[in-house]
C-alpha cells in the first residue's frame, strides 16, 4: 500500500516494553545506597529523559548535587542490565503492532534514550530482526527532547521524516518526535500526556493498526 508510512519509529521504555518499573526499582535502590529516598515527583520527571538529566534530578532530589553522575550512571546501568536479563514484558498491543508493521514491509527503527549496553540486552526480548535501525541514547550528541534521535533514525533509513510515524509514551519523547517533523502516536505510560496539536493520543497500542498509522500522515 503506497500510502503506508515511510517508516515507523518506536520508542522502547514504556512504549514497547514495560521496563519503566525496572528502572524505578534500580533508581530507588541507588537512592537508598546514597542514604536517601527518591521522591515520586522526581521519578516522574525522569521518565523519557537522558541519563545525565536523570542523574541531575536524582542528586538534586536527594540534596546531594555533588554526587558524580558518571558513577551513578555506571551503577544504574549495571543494575538495570541485571533486571533486563530476566525478561521484559511487552506493553499491551506492542508486539502485535510491531509484527504487523514488519509483515507489511514498512521499515522500522528503535529510537531510545537508553544506552547501547542495555538496549543490546533488551533486544533479546524485542528481537533484533524486527528493527532496521537502532538509535541509542549514547550514540547521538543530543538526546530527547532534542529532535536529533528521530532525525538520525530517518537519515539512517534514508526516508523523509515527514512521512514517518513515531510512537512514544513520554513528554520528552513526544517533544523530540514532533520537533523532528514526524507524525506522533502517543500512548501514555507512567506520565500523563497533555493533548497537543499534531499528537494522536491512544490509551493502548492494542487499539492501533496499520490503518491508524497511515491515517496519522494525513492529519
Amino acid at each position: 500500500m503506497s500510502s503506508y508510512p515511510a517508516a515507523v519509529l518506536f520508542d522502547m521504555d514504556g512504549t514497547l516494553v514495560d521496563s519503566e518499573r525496572l528502572w524505578e526499582i534500580a533508581l530507588h535502590e541507588l537512592a537508598e545506597n546514597y542514604g536517601g529516598n527518591l521522591s515520586p515527583a522526581a521519578r516522574l520527571a525522569m521518565v523519557g529523559t537522558s541519563m545525565p538529566v536523570s542523574m541531575q534530578i536524582l542528586h538534586d532530589d536527594l540534596g546531594q548535587p555533588w554526587r558524580d553522575p558518571a558513577a551513578g550512571t555506571a551503577w544504574l546501568e549495571q543494575r538495570v542490565a541485571e533486571l533486563f536479563v530476566d525478561g521484559l514484558p511487552w506493553r499491551p498491543g506492542a508486539l502485535a503492532l510491531l509484527q504487523a508493521v514488519r509483515v507489511a514491509g514498512i521499515p522500522t527503527a528503535l529510537v531510545t534514550s537508553t544506552a547501547r549496553v542495555l538496549v543490546d540486552v533488551a533486544l533479546d526480548t524485542l528481537g533484533r530482526d524486527r528493527f532496521d535501525v537502532v538509535v541509542c541514547g549514547d550514540e547521538v550528541i543530543a538526546q530527547k527532547p532534542d529532535p536529533l534521535p528521530y532525525l538520525t533514525a530517518a537519515r539512517l533509513l534514508a526516508v523523509p521524516i515527514g512521512r514517518c510515524v513515531a510512537i512514544e509514551d513520554s513528554p520528552a519523547g513526544v517533544t523530540s518526535a514532533l520537533a523532528a517533523g514526524a507524525a506522533v502516536l502517543a500512548v501514555p505510560g507512567e506520565v500523563p500526556l497533555d493533548v497537543t496539536e499534531g499528537v494522536h493520543l491512544l490509551e493502548s497500542l492494542a487499539n492501533a493498526d496499520l490503518e491508524l498509522l497511515t491515517g496519522l500522515l494525513t492529519r
